[in-house]
Parts: C-alpha cells; structure tokens; sequence
C-alpha cells in the first residue's frame, strides 16, 4: 500500500481490522501531502440535486462517529472526532427562501439522522455576521482534526499487528495506490490524458476557546473548532501560484474575512500558516477501483475538499474490493469513468 495520507491509512486500517496483512508504505512522512493540514470540516453537500456521490457522501458522515469512534478505541488515542454541526448566515431572501426549501428535502434525504433547519441570529459571539438575521444550522455536519486523526488511524494499524514504512520499501501482494498527488500524476502520465491534477490551498489555525463550537461556512470560508483550544480557518483554491508551499496574501485576506463573519475571533491570535496541494480528479469524485490494465493493483484517490469525510465509507470499499473482489461503489467513483471523462477535456 502506497501513501501515509487520510486514504491510505484508513484503508490500511479498514483492511487490517479485518485480518488482513498490511504493509503501508510512505515516502516522506504521514500527511505529507493535502492531508497534513489542519482544517478537518466534514461538511455535507446541500441537500438538493440528489446524486451517487452526495448519496456515498451521507452514508459516510451518518457511520463517522462509530468509525472514528473505533479508531481511537483501538489507538488510545484522541481523532478529534466531534458531530458539532455547522452554522450558515443567510444574506439575503434568495438565500432564505433556498435554505425554507431545503428543510424538507433534508427531512427526506438525511433519513431523518440529521436536521437542516433555519434559526435566529441572537447576536451570541460564535455567531456569523447574517444580514437578515437569520441562520442555517445543520446537524450532519462534523469535524476532525488531521494532526490527531492520522496518527491515531497510525497506531491503530500497528495495534492491529499491521506494517508502517517511512522511506524506500518494496511492494508485496495487492497494491493500493492511495499517495495523493503524485499518484494521480502518475495516472496522468500511464494513460496520456489529464485525469486529475491539483488545487493550491491554504490555510491558517488560531488559538481560541470554542472546541464544543459549532464550525461556521461563509462564503467558501470554513472556521473549524477543534480540542486544545484550535480554531482552523480555511482554506483557498487556488489553479495558479508562484509556489506550493509557501502562503500569501491570500491567506491574509481569509484571516481577515474569519474576523469580519465572526467576531469572537477579532483577537484571536495566529500560531500557524499551512498550504500544499490538494489533489482533484478531472470528474470532480474520488477514484476507486482497480488500475485499469495493471493486475492487482487499486486506486485510491482524488479526494479533494471532502476526502477526510468520504474516507471512512471508501476504506470499507476498498477493502471489500480488495478481499472480495466485489464492492458497492457508484460507477462515476471508478477509474474508468475517470479516464473517459479525461477524454472529453
């Protein structure tokens, strides 16, 4: 198995908690990669427009606190699991009446396992800023903290009699390619066509008291509470930069629109900047599935934004497919619908 990312670990957890003989390989350092951030929103898409992907998505964020629940019994560790839902200002009548009507396909689509509802703005300090007054406040909505999640998903697979590499280490039997970027670049250059490439986003964490606060969406801006008294901010997307690592103004300006949406974050101070590369696949869905034309070896990838909320669903998939050879995964995840969507770019 290849890459120390959120995919990778959790497959490599799923597959050995099942009994499974694991051997995960990464070459730099756990959450290398898009996966070392700090942001961790495990937010649903809106409930409207139903489709596979938003259907997989649900069911992954409706079994998170069990999953999660799981990791940490069997690490000893904390993941910074939390279901604290989110909040949503509402800025104007279009954005209300949008937010009455998805009340009631929520009530149908979230299996009546979460809520969608609108609420007053009270003025209360973890509040956002919301011109008519008015609030979304969803129920599904999660978070966990990736610098807590990965190792614990690390010890977990140890405890389990599983293998972790750091460096240079040869393959054996099946191979799960699950290394982020570089495995989709990879994917590009074997077939010829553009099947996925990257996203630039950066992201900041403040400190400030509100772990058992609701997360707040403004706008694209995600403000995440999580344990120790950490509030994530983030993150942006970004086709072009200078360089990938490196944050800029644009971090600036989120920090400063994070203050203006929420005001009990004006003197929050800034203890760190993060960017890196988040890997997006050409059809906009994770790939999963076999390597087409490479016997015995699978793909996983393409995360995105909601790789950290899709992975606990997707390692029991991968698992399946792997031990089976069988698995219930829509057809637009597989690597085949990836490639042919690749062709009509």
């Amino acid at each position: 198995m290849r890459g120390g990312g959120i995919f990778g670990l959790s497959a490599a957890y799923a597959l050995a908690r099942r009994g499974a003989r694991v051997r995960l390989i990464e070459t730099a350092h756990l959450g290398a990669g898009a996966s070392g951030g700090m942001v961790g929103a495990l937010a649903p898409h809106v409930p409207e427009v139903w489709n596979d992907k938003k259907a997989f998505q649900l069911r992954s964020l409706l079994m998170a606190q069990d999953w999660w629940d799981q990791v940490a019994a069997s690490s000893g560790f904390s993941t910074g699991y939390g279901r604290t839902g989110r909040l949503q200002a509402l800025p104007d009548a279009v954005a209300v009446g949008m937010a009455q009507d998805r009340i009631e396909t929520a009530k149908v689509l979230w299996e009546g396992r979460a809520e969608w509802r609108i609420i007053p703005a009270t003025g209360a300090p973890w509040q956002p800023v919301s011109p008519t007054g008015l609030l979304v406040h969803d129920t599904l909505s999660a978070r966990i903290y990736p610098r807590l999640a990965l190792p614990a998903l690390a010890e977990a697979i140890r405890s389990l009699g599983g293998e972790i590499v750091i460096g240079q280490a040869e393959d054996e039997g099946a191979v799960l390619w699950a290394n982020g970027l570089a495995g989709l670049l990879a994917l590009n250059q074997a077939s010829g066509l553009g099947v996925a490439g990257a996203v630039k986003g950066q992201a900041a964490l403040l400190r400030a008291e509100a772990e058992r606060m609701p997360q707040i969406y403004a706008d694209g801006l995600h403000i995440v509470p999580h344990e120790g008294g950490l509030v994530a901010i983030g993150s942006t997307s970004e086709l072009h930069w200078d360089d990938a690592l490196s944050t800029d103004q644009r971090l600036e300006l989120l920090i400063k629109r994070a203050r203006a949406c929420l005001p009990a974050l004006q003197d929050a101070p800034v203890i760190e900047r993060w960017a890196a590369l988040r890997p997006r696949a050409a059809s906009r869905a994770p790939i999963i599935g076999l390597w087409p034309g490479r016997a015995g070896h699978f793909i996983l990838n393409g995360g995105f934004k909601i790789g950290f909320g899709m992975a606990p669903l997707l390692a029991e998939r991968i698992a399946d497919l792997i031990l089976t050879g069988e698995a219930d995964l829509p057809a637009s995840f597989s690597p085949q619908t990836a490639l042919d969507k690749a062709k009509q770019l």
